[in-house]
């Protein structure tokens, strides 16, 4: 299970070792060139596939993408049955180049309430790329920050019923095997493209000490050149984890053995 940025300090590297990504803006670019917005979300996948391949190029290990909340459901159902559509289309023609190119897929979220075709779908490419190690893509759907650590605690009292009478047992170490991405370290970096400034219950419990990176740039204008920038701006700050400036900059306590 990855460290807890709440109980240790993690390791930082000048390359962000787990990057999140909001993609926002795919309808937002499609009505600014008077196109359906069908085709901003087309574009997206796009835009998808080359930021993959950008993050594997440049040594990022973990890359976690939300492609459909939880209450994403709320949208007009022309528009959620589109999406649906597409992501079973990009499982269908993406699973070989995942493979050739050594990319695990993993997908969290409550994936119950899709068509069983995608939830077939979805287990046959995780199956399929499980035994990759290049970079672990991760794809949100139908997922919620809540929804995780409601989860996430449901399973723990199923799993220790006796913690139901003594929640004073109870501690982050316990819970946090059960969240849907105790598989990954925390995000070091979190991205949000469309110009908004908010994590949209997004890996709540997750990006606790995530640096934040927003751009106005719509998600299918979003390209290596926007994820270099995002990362030079990640390599400007300052990781400290509750620690002062002052700790960090100095040199760290060696023992002589006196010989």
């Amino acid at each position: 299970m990855a460290l807890s940025s709440t109980l240790g300090v993690p390791r930082t590297d000048a390359v962000p070792r787990h990057v999140a990504i909001i993609m926002d803006g795919n309808g937002r670019w499609a009505t600014q060139r008077f196109l359906p917005r069908v085709a901003g979300h087309k574009k997206g996948v796009d835009a998808v596939r080359a930021v993959v391949e950008a993050c594997a190029a440049r040594g990022v290990e973990y890359l976690t993408l939300f492609a459909f909340s939880s209450e994403n459901w709320r949208r007009p159902a022309d528009e959620v049955s589109l999406l649906m559509r597409l992501f079973v289309h990009a499982l269908e023609r993406e699973v070989a180049r995942l493979a050739r190119n050594g990319i695990k897929l993993k997908v969290v979220g409550d994936i119950g309430a899709f068509e069983p075709r995608l939830r077939e779908l979805i287990a046959d490419v995780e199956a399929r790329t499980s035994g990759n190690d290049r970079l672990t893509l991760t794809i949100a759907a139908n997922y919620g920050g809540r929804w995780d650590i409601l989860e996430a605690t449901r399973r723990l009292l199923a799993a220790r019923p006796d913690l139901a009478a003594h929640p004073e047992q109870l501690d982050e170490a316990m819970l946090s095997p059960y969240l849907s991405m105790a598989y990954a370290p925390e995000p070091d970096l979190f991205i949000r493209t469309g110009g908004e400034k908010r994590i949209s219950n997004f890996l709540v419990w997750q990006l606790a000490y995530t640096e934040l990176y927003f751009t106005d740039c719509f998600w299918p204008d979003f390209d290596a050149g926007q994820l270099d920038l995002a990362c030079k701006s990640y390599r400007s700050r300052e990781r400290r984890f509750g620690r002062t400036s002052a700790q960090l900059k100095a040199p760290a306590d060696v023992s002589s053995n006196g010989g």
